[in-house]
């Protein structure tokens, strides 16, 4: 059974988990296109993070950042690449968009690469209903980034 949990810094295999999304996401994306939060910026008040557990072992994560009253960025979603397409990521969405209504958001956005690797997540997030926006808050254009928005009801 799957289950969301606060992220804890503290735990290694967390740590474990945000460094290898820094670490990935840095090796695939041109330089200067790289919009990915190291372990320090993750920890900053206003982003809420999870992580998704199978009894004790971590499959994933994902973090909201309130970006004003209305509005959040999903952020730093990621599931570890043994565990992919069991429906880990999906579960964590459901979660930041469940919150997301409780905070009183009416939208989200995120930023995600624009390059093949990112195409599953591109297709998660257009599943669950975010479609292509321009660049939001202090992103710029980017021919390396993809912009989703998703009204919330």
């Amino acid at each position: 059974m799957l289950t969301i949990r606060p992220g804890d810094f503290s735990d290694d295999r967390v740590v474990a988990l945000l460094r290898h999304h820094f670490e990935t996401n840095r090796a695939v994306t041109p330089e200067g296109s790289a919009h990915v939060l190291d372990l320090t910026a993750m920890q900053k008040p206003d982003i809420a993070f999870w992580t998704v557990w199978e009894g004790e072992e971590l499959l994933g994560m994902g973090a909201l950042r309130r970006l004003d009253a209305a509005a959040g960025e999903v952020k730093s979603m990621r599931t570890w690449d043994h565990a992919q397409r069991r429906g880990i990521a999906a579960f964590m969405l459901g979660h930041i968009l469940e919150t997301a209504r409780t905070m009183g958001l009416r939208r989200l956005y995120l930023e995600t690469g624009s390059f093949d690797y990112f195409r599953p997540a591109r297709e998660l997030y257009a599943r669950h209903g975010f479609v292509e926006c321009p660049p939001f808050g202090d992103y710029r254009p980017d021919p390396n980034s993809t912009f989703m928005r998703r009204d919330l009801p």
